[in-house]
């Protein structure tokens, strides 16, 4: 089993960046696919992005594609999402997810959640 934590959540305005780490427990962490997932009030849980394994290869939903970064770093168990030019629209509870050996970005794929860290955007 995997036990994933998220962090970094918080108050920004629009413009502003903000990084979500996540950490997982265990000794096999390089085992998994990650990836970030958010959910809006009153909307379906959405894919934000994903990477493989090592990290050599990621994929980013349209809506955020060259604003965010997802990356990882094994050695710490860490998983981050570095959020550039933030929008209200970005306003979502975001979730940290691993997925054993095959990389994927849809959110029925993903078998361990972290319980979630707020990203709040104003105007």
């Amino acid at each position: 089993q995997v036990q994933l934590v998220e962090s970094g959540g918080g108050l920004v305005q629009a413009g502003d960046s903000l990084r979500l780490s996540c950490v997982a427990s265990g000794r096999t962490f390089s085992s998994y696919v990650m990836g970030w997932f958010r959910q809006a009030p009153g909307k379906e849980r959405e894919d934000v992005a994903a990477i493989s394994r090592n990290g050599g290869n990621t994929y980013y939903a349209d809506s955020v594609k060259g604003r965010f970064t997802i990356s990882r770093d094994n050695a710490k168990n860490t998983v981050y999402l570095q959020m550039n030019s933030l929008k209200p629209e970005d306003t979502a509870v975001y979730y940290c997810a691993a997925r054993y050996l095959l990389f994927s970005s849809a959110v029925s794929s993903y078998d361990y959640w972290g319980q979630g860290t707020q990203v709040t955007v104003s105007s």
